[in-house]
């Protein structure tokens, strides 16, 4: 364990426990998840003196993440994805300053490699040559990819309904796969019973506190990457709520650290037809599990196990949530591909789609700043993507045709 963790924090009582293979408290049960506590002051003793000489992943952070010095790192690199500043998509969305850190281009296209990689190595750290998850994706095929690159064996619970690219990425990393005839939830409980069934590593970022210290490496890339002129507001989309809630952990902890002097509000997005953290931010009171029905598979989730962590990082950000219509995750995928060459899977450019209805609702300015998480490539759901651009033009081999559907296009007069 890395010398700088000091112990594991209920998020709902505050009782601490030893910084060991544990999941939740003793005493809240599944409503306790556990928050990995450092020694900051330690921390920043080494940090701020030699981070420049580190090279550009998300190991350069080590004393902020709970693994070994002594640990094997993967060897695919992972984190300080790029930040693109989006000129043409501002003015689309409405707002003075806009940019979009691109996660999908971690080694298995998504933003989860960040977790992963932290969950393959405690893995191997607690003695576990097996490890599991439950996921709608890209969880799932993040863990796959790096459990190959570590040599772990992974097993893999999916829902039925979970997009085919992502099915096959599973399968050519050599995941043992189990589609699950049922919902997330239903899967998710699964992989937890045959984890303590068969003995197996559970990697699910719900309950699993360390997997949360990857997805905050996020936040500390983007701290670190604008200093003190970090953007007004990061906009996340949010599923099980652990992204949203690491990413705020990060931004705090830089603050805290002194990288920047203050912390970017928090604008976490769901999709309407999955709006459970949505519902508690607003309502004040502990979260009702739903039903879900979105197309944004990746944060179709109707119970979130981490969404105490959002709902708390948000607030202490003096951000808000705010939910979007299918329709109009579909929009944002078209125009951010078009406007910025970016190809976002629904999920991952839900954040679009938000910044631009919460500036409608003049929730925020116009002349503020932002920051959208790419979270995920458009490659993953390739049927919604077919949905979102529209249809090719069939023609015979001749120039004739082709002059007759130029006028089509600039009649069309479309982005």
């Amino acid at each position: 364990m890395n010398g700088f963790v000091e112990s594991l924090k209920c998020i709902k009582c505050g009782k601490e426990y030893p910084a060991e293979n544990k999941f939740t408290c003793d005493y809240c049960g599944d409503e306790g998840i556990l928050d990995v506590q450092y020694d900051y002051e330690r921390i920043k003793l080494v940090i701020n003196s030699d981070l420049q000489k580190r090279k550009y992943n998300i190991w350069r952070y080590r004393e902020l993440l709970p693994i070994s010095y002594s640990a094997e790192l993967p060897h695919l690199e992972i984190g300080w994805t790029p930040v693109y500043d989006v000129e043409r998509l501002a003015k689309f969305i409405g707002i003075r300053k806009l940019y979009i850190k691109d996660d999908g281009r971690n080694p298995t296209n998504s933003f989860k490699d960040r977790a992963s990689a932290i969950g393959v190595l405690k893995a191997i750290e607690f003695g576990f040559d097996k490890i599991a998850c439950a996921s709608t994706g890209n969880a799932a095929s993040s863990l796959a990819g790096l459990s190959a690159a570590v040599g772990l064996q992974s097993y893999i619970f999916v829902p039925e309904h979970a997009p085919e690219p992502k099915i096959t990425q599973l399968l050519i990393f050599g995941a043992n796969v189990f589609r699950v005839k049922g919902s997330y939830e239903q899967a998710f409980e699964l992989s937890k019973k045959s984890c303590e069934r068969f003995n197996w590593y559970n990697r699910n970022s719900g309950t699993n506190p360390y997997l949360v210290e990857g997805k905050k490496t996020a936040g500390l890339e983007i701290a670190e990457y604008f200093g003190n002129d970090i953007p007004d507001w990061v906009v996340v989309s949010v599923g099980d709520g652990c992204t949203i809630g690491g990413i705020g952990k990060g931004l705090q902890e830089m603050k805290r650290l002194g990288f920047i002097n203050r912390v970017p509000k928090l604008l976490g997005v769901q999709a309407y037809g999955a709006k459970p953290v949505y519902d508690a931010f607003f309502s004040n009171t502990d979260l009702i599990p739903t039903d879900v029905n979105t197309l944004a598979d990746s944060i179709a989730v109707g119970t979130p196990r981490n969404w105490r962590r959002a709902v708390k990082q948000i607030r202490e950000s003096n951000g808000t949530m705010i939910t979007v219509t299918d329709e109009e995750i579909l929009e944002a995928m078209r125009v951010t591909a078009r406007l910025t060459g970016v190809f976002g899977e629904p999920a991952g450019v839900a954040g679009v789609a938000g910044l631009k209805k919460a500036i409608n609702n003049e929730i925020i300015k116009y002349n503020e700043s932002a920051l959208i998480i790419i979270t995920g490539n458009g490659l993953k759901d390739i049927r919604s993507a077919k949905e979102a651009a529209g249809k090719e033009y069939f023609i015979e081999p001749n120039l004739e045709e082709i002059i007759e559907k130029i006028k089509l296009i600039i009649k069309r007069n479309k982005i």
